[in-house]
């Protein structure tokens, strides 16, 4: 039986975490810093131009189950380099754009590329990877990408002040492609059975005995069991209150009389505190249940946004941004957190997907949604009370939704701990 020190599933998990927090700060926080300009610019309405921000995420959702399957068949590995490689190119070609219909088509490619490299392969990855210290691995990936919006908002507007809307984009594609490309092809791996370990890294098996190691419902199972649809549409109800708000913070602080810079800077301090609601949320994960936890998430949400329906002011925009973004973090760990627990990992990816593609409808709908009655009303006041509305929905939903138990979880045997391998992943964690 060979030492664990070293298991594979830490080099992977510090990969994701590394190219998590770039996509997610290029592909999604970094468009709503180029709104105003590209509007001013191009002429465009708000509505036109996150039309096609929404456009990518429905593309999103509709990619979602293809992705899922072949994350479960295959891995991740080849899925999300070639994806690295799609969006980069995208991202250049976004730099270049001069019509609105190029604008969408580029846009519906970037959707296709952020359902392969984004969260959801990821999660399945971790998920495949690791049952006890699945918290920890999730909390490692989720707790850096927390900081994309801290660093890629400032960021991108230091780029656009510097060099203008087009050659900022242009860097930041190129920036994608040079560090996730490599990362994808030459760190992910499918299984930890196909290097000889259990997950966790825990034991020595031979590849016959791998197959045994699987556990959970099937897809048709889960689709079938109503506590799943109770998730979704709580989740769902969430997501549309969360994406309208996320997506427009930096306009809607502008309307405000916030200078443009500081209110990337703001908009950008949210990260910071999704990171600070992932590390509350990992411990006490393992005291109270995840539905639990879940249900305070959602109902810190909802005093979120009834602080911005109060009146805007310094004090505010900071009570607002640490509330949100604590329970924005916390949320991004407690739902692959909670699939699992209750589903298992044998189809996580498919099950995780057909969630996603209501997930990614209510994210499609808010964005557009949101500047809709921006362009209607020309303030975005009612929108503030229909996302305060959605989140005590959310809320509420959670509250009186009765778990149904899916699966009986996989039983690892009782081995002997490698102290070098707590040593290790200690150090990692």
């Amino acid at each position: 039986m060979p030492k664990t020190r070293h298991y594979y599933g830490w080099y992977i998990t510090l990969a994701l975490a590394i190219t998590e927090t770039i996509s997610w700060g290029i592909v999604y926080y970094a468009f709503s810093v180029f709104m105003t300009p590209m509007q001013t610019d191009l002429g465009w309405s708000r509505a036109e131009i996150t039309g096609g921000f929404s456009l990518a995420l429905l593309v999103t959702g509709a990619m979602a189950y293809p992705v899922g399957w072949w994350v479960d068949r295959h891995g991740a590995r080849w899925l999300m380099t070639i994806g690295s490689i799609v969006a980069t190119l995208l991202v250049m070609a976004w730099s270049q754009v001069t019509t609105l219909t190029g604008f969408y088509v580029i846009w519906t490619g970037l959707g296709v590329c952020s359902a392969s490299i984004l969260y959801e392969p990821a999660f399945a990855v971790m998920s495949t990877w690791f049952v006890r210290r699945r918290s920890t691995a999730l909390a490692i990936v989720t707790f850096a990408a927390g900081l994309a919006s801290t660093i890629f908002l400032p960021l991108s507007d230091m780029l656009l002040n510097t060099f203008g809307w087009r050659d900022a984009i242009l860097g930041l594609g190129v920036f994608l492609g040079v560090t996730t490309i490599p990362l994808h092809a030459l760190v992910l791996r499918h299984r930890p059975q196909d290097v000889g370990y259990l997950p966790d890294g825990d034991i020595y098996i031979s590849p016959e005995s791998s197959g045994k190691m699987v556990s959970g419902v099937s897809l048709s199972e889960a689709l079938h069991n109503r506590y799943f649809w109770l998730l979704t549409l709580a989740f769902s109800l969430s997501y549309l209150s969360a994406a309208a708000i996320r997506v427009h913070f930096i306009p809607f602080l502008i309307d405000e009389g916030i200078d443009a810079s500081i209110a990337a800077y703001t908009s950008g301090a949210i990260g910071l505190m999704q990171v600070a609601g992932r590390v509350v949320f990992a411990p006490l994960d393992s005291r109270w249940s995840t539905r639990v936890m879940v249900t305070g998430v959602f109902a810190l949400q909802s005093v979120a946004m009834l602080i911005l329906l109060i009146g805007v002011s310094l004090w505010s925009i900071g009570l607002f941004i640490l509330i949100f973004g604590a329970a924005y973090g916390a949320r991004t760990l407690a739902r692959p957190s909670l699939l699992a627990e209750v589903f298992g990992v044998s189809y996580y990816g498919r099950i995780s997907s057909v969630m996603v593609i209501f997930l990614t409808l209510a994210s499609t709908l808010a964005p557009v949604g949101a500047g809709w009655f921006y362009d209607a009303f020309g303030s975005y006041d009612l929108m503030l009370w229909v996302i305060f509305v959605l989140a005590i929905a959310a809320s509420g939903v959670i509250l009186f939704a009765t778990p149904q138990s899916a699966y009986l979880p996989l039983e690892i045997p009782s081995v002997p701990q490698d102290i070098e391998l707590e040593s290790y992943a200690t150090t990692l964690t």
